[in-house]
């Protein structure tokens, strides 16, 4: 009997633990379900919201939040703007949303973007929720409109998208690229978008908040551009995101160079894996940018004609590393040199449409290791030797 007491004794005080663990879980069952209301709740104001955005209806997008976003916007010709909550918390009266923004711009991107946001939310007097702000997630890059109000110009080919830019510079970049795009579909071909969206902010550091990187990574960088690696289509439309302060300080021709180059890009995306070096994805935008200038090797390759000149010949063809933007700016701008005189010499030696075959080849290969030794010898019939050797004696013979 002492020995069954005893048994019944550690069963009930077994039994008693089982129920004091069992008391937090099912609280934070009841939690949990307060909390996935108040998030469904979240996301039905931003669905509203974004479809107010959509159907342009200011009003409607008041009742959801504040009218800032709104204004900066409305110029934004989108074909879709989604929210979805990711996780929300709550902390007093109000609480922060995290969620992924997902937008698509009509006419130019073929699938959304994608961006993290933080939303701070507070309760309305009838108990609902309504956004205070809507910022990028930490660590992430800004957007245009979180920089101004966005103005936009349409091109023939061509959407410039600008923050604290007059509408007349605008039409500037509009109509540069608008004369880009065919000049590049006339060496690449037509087999791309042939449209372009050019981004414009008010300063370099704006140009660095969009590309979440510090400003000194692109101080007299004219313009870069945005895309996914080998995109055919599953990625959104490239973005061209210009650097008005260096931009400012081109000629005519320096500016249009700057956005045929980018336009390249775009055009080449498709095509430009990481088994693409960057000597050949630079130096072909390169290639196509100064075609019709009437530039000759020694004004658009001067750093390089300097190093000639004081016979220090490269050795090889620029590193990928030689093309880093926060390096030294004189080995910078030898590399897209060398990079485009490479290419100059393909075109030469080899005619045009062997170097947009050799482009296509070393991108489509399905590694960088033998990419462009493959290309070489099946496209050129060449080594990279002999290559390498023939770029060496046409960087002197046309630079020295």
């Amino acid at each position: 009997m002492a020995d069954r007491r005893r048994i019944r004794g550690v069963w009930r005080a077994a039994a008693a633990g089982l129920c004091l663990l069992l008391v937090p879980p099912l609280a934070g069952c009841g939690g949990r379900a307060a909390a996935d209301r108040a998030r469904a709740e979240v996301q039905r104001v931003l669905d509203r919201r974004s479809a107010a955005l959509l159907g342009h209806d200011e009003a409607a997008y008041g009742t959801t939040g504040t009218r800032s976003a709104y204004v900066r916007l409305r110029a934004l010709p989108l074909a879709s703007w989604t929210y979805r909550v990711t996780a929300l918390h709550s902390g007093g009266p109000g609480a922060t949303a995290d969620a992924e923004l997902r937008y698509r711009i009509a006419g130019y991107d073929s699938a959304p973007v994608s961006v993290r946001r933080t939303l701070s939310l507070s309760r309305t007097a009838g108990g609902g929720w309504y956004v205070t702000a809507d910022k990028p997630a930490r660590k992430a890059g800004e957007q245009l409109w979180d920089q101004g109000t966005v103005t936009a110009v349409k091109g023939a080919h061509s959407l410039v998208l600008g923050a604290g830019q007059n509408i007349g510079d605008l039409r500037g970049y509009a109509r540069l690229t608008d004369r880009a795009v065919p000049e590049v579909s006339r060496e690449w071909g037509g087999n791309w978008t042939r449209r372009v969206v050019v981004l414009v902010p008010r300063t370099l550091d704006g140009m660095a908040g969009l590309l979440g990187s510090p400003a000194s990574s692109y101080r007299g960088i004219a313009a870069v551009t945005t895309g996914e690696a080998g995109g055919a289509g599953r990625a959104p439309a490239d973005r061209v995101v210009v650097n008005p302060e260096a931009y400012a300080g081109l000629g005519g021709v320096g500016r249009q160079v700057v956005l045929t180059h980018e336009t390249t890009h775009v055009a080449t995306r498709a095509h430009t894996t990481d088994a693409t070096p960057l000597w050949l994805s630079e130096g072909y935008a390169d290639w196509i940018g100064y075609l019709g200038t009437g530039r000759t090797p020694a004004e658009a390759a001067p750093e390089l004609a300097r190093a000639v000149r004081d016979d220090q010949v490269p050795s090889g063809l620029p590193a990928d590393k030689d093309f880093g933007f926060s390096g030294d700016p004189t080995r910078l701008a030898q590399a897209y040199e060398g990079g485009w005189l490479a290419c100059r010499m393909i075109a030469d030696h080899w005619g045009k449409a062997r170097l947009g075959a050799f482009y296509r080849a070393v991108g489509d290969h399905e590694a960088r290791a033998g990419a462009v030794e493959e290309a070489l010898k099946r496209v050129l019939g060449t080594t990279p030797e002999a290559f390498t050797s023939e770029w060496r004696d046409y960087v002197r013979a046309r630079l020295g």
